[in-house]
């Protein structure tokens, strides 16, 4: 049964954009061979995650990344069933919230800026869909210096 995970998190410390790297490096290395796709979004100290796939394995990665001294203020913003992925062709993509139009943030929060805190999981997952469409991401695969 295929499922859908949204959750935010805050960042312990301020993260550089290596460790950002290493996250990302992790997710395109376990993802795939556990059926998990998904998109990550970070900005401000924040981070807005979905996950899709099989419901055991995203709930087992989803209790992984709750013990991650890296995050806290874990809050699951959407847990759903779902007919078919939104972000089937990534194992996991990363959007530098930083990099967005304020436009596009200002359409989805209160504030023009990433706040997962303050919105709606819809919402959320609306501005996710949003950046994937409008190809808002920052790579595919880790590179090192990007951010």
């Amino acid at each position: 049964m295929l499922v859908r995970l949204l959750y935010a998190s805050r960042a312990r410390q301020p993260l550089a954009p290596a460790a950002i790297d290493d996250i990302l490096a992790t997710s395109v290395e376990y993802n795939p061979r556990h059926g998990i796709t998904g998109v990550l979004c970070h900005g401000n100290g924040v981070f807005l995650q979905a996950l899709e796939g099989d419901r055991e394995e995203v709930n087992a990665l989803y209790q992984a990344i709750s013990r991650d001294a890296r995050h806290h203020e874990l809050v699951l913003l959407q847990f759903e069933e779902i007919v078919q992925r939104d972000f089937p062709g990534w194992s996991m993509v990363r959007v530098n919230a930083a990099k967005v139009n304020p436009a596009t943030m200002l359409k989805y929060s209160t504030h023009g800026e990433l706040d997962p805190y303050r919105t709606s999981g819809a919402a959320s997952l609306a501005l996710l869909k949003e950046l994937i469409a409008g190809a808002s991401l920052v790579a595919r695969n880790p590179e090192r210096g990007r951010s």
